[in-house]
């Protein structure tokens, strides 16, 4: 089945959307990313009214009084609340659309490990947010391939490492289609808690949400450093339920963030096993890509090279894979089509 009007129909009023579990990007066709803000809505508990979306909810996480609740509408890569969900694509939308615009056209990014009900409750959420429809869905993993500009389209194996905040989904692509593919619900949100229990357990001491991010992106890593760093981290002791500073290592943290590293290299280990020897062959010749915010964790290139024994490469602003690729797939509407489902059907 084709759509009416080929590749005209998209045009002036596309965008795509990169809806992650930790931030939303959108991308507007010949205007490239005009948007990106954490998933985040903060709602007024007795009414169900958004207060705030995106850098202003994330702001009041763990700060809020009792009438007032901070949502995450994504876990794991997949929508958790549906009318939040809905509520904030419809607030994103409406700030970069106005009302010149009346249902844009939609491409939006999924896991490629999701069922065909979470499929479909992403197209409904883009659709009661005011996308035309049928909204579109491309898999995550040929968004980040086509951003970090590999050949999709080749007969070449290329090989995806996308590190999200609620996934890590790992592809080998090759003539414009996904060979081999794994979707492991573990990233960013995963290494955060690792990271709180592991000061939990060993210093007695709650971090927020927020505080173990800091903390990893301070301090986290897969390899060793050159030179070892410390910092001081501020929670609640658990005990005396009073305020404490404690003094960590990234020694330690790379300790805390080893299970879900390890996830992470069984799902690229996992992946490989299943590619066909050709394409493995290629893989071997062009290494792996790394996109996504884990791909910025320190050392995990390093580490994925001595594990797998294969060349790594991270794409350059690898938070931005996704979203420009899924973009792309809007400017060479023609020539990427194959890539884009709607309604459970590829076109």
């Amino acid at each position: 089945m084709r759509k009416r009007g080929g590749g005209r129909s998209f045009r002036g009023r596309d965008i795509a959307v990169d809806l992650g579990t930790a931030n939303t990007l959108v991308y507007v066709r010949g205007r490239g990313i005009v948007l990106d803000q954490p998933s985040v809505v903060a709602l007024d508990v007795t009414s169900g009214t958004p207060l705030a979306v995106g850098h202003d909810a994330k702001r009041m996480a763990g700060r809020t009084p009792a009438h007032i609740q901070v949502v995450r509408p994504l876990k794991d890569g997949v929508i958790a609340d549906f009318d939040v969900c809905e509520k904030m694509l419809r607030y994103f939308i409406d700030q970069i659309s106005g009302s010149r615009w009346a249902k844009p056209r939609m491409v939006i990014c999924v896991p490629s490990g999701i069922t065909g009900v979470e499929q479909r409750a992403v197209q409904e959420a883009a659709e009661y947010a005011g996308a035309r429809k049928p909204a579109f869905i491309i898999e995550e993993p040929m968004a980040a391939a086509i951003g970090a500009g590999l050949p999709v389209q080749s007969p070449r194996g290329s090989m995806i490492v996308d590190i999200g905040g609620g996934t890590t989904e790992v592809a080998v692509i090759s003539l414009g289609g996904i060979v081999a593919a794994q979707s492991a619900r573990v990233g960013g949100d995963v290494m955060d808690d690792s990271i709180a229990q592991y000061v939990k357990k060993e210093y007695s001491v709650a971090l927020g949400d927020s505080t173990a991010e800091e903390v990893k992106v301070a301090l986290g890593s897969a390899w060793p450093l050159t030179d070892e760093m410390y910092a001081e981290i501020r929670g609640r002791d658990l005990v005396t339920g009073l305020p404490k500073t404690v003094t960590v290592s990234s020694v330690e943290m790379r300790e805390a963030l080893e299970e879900p590293i390890g996830s992470i290299i069984d799902t690229v280990k996992f992946t490989l096993d299943q590619t066909p020897p050709e394409l493995a062959a290629d893989i071997m010749d062009q290494g792996i890509t790394l996109a996504g915010g884990g791909a910025l964790l320190r050392g995990l290139d390093q580490r994925l090279a001595n594990e797998t024994g294969m060349p790594i490469r991270i794409t350059p602003d690898p938070l931005y894979a996704v979203a420009r690729g899924s973009g792309q797939s809007l400017e060479e509407f023609e020539v990427l089509r194959g890539v884009l489902f709607s309604s459970g059907d590829q076109y």
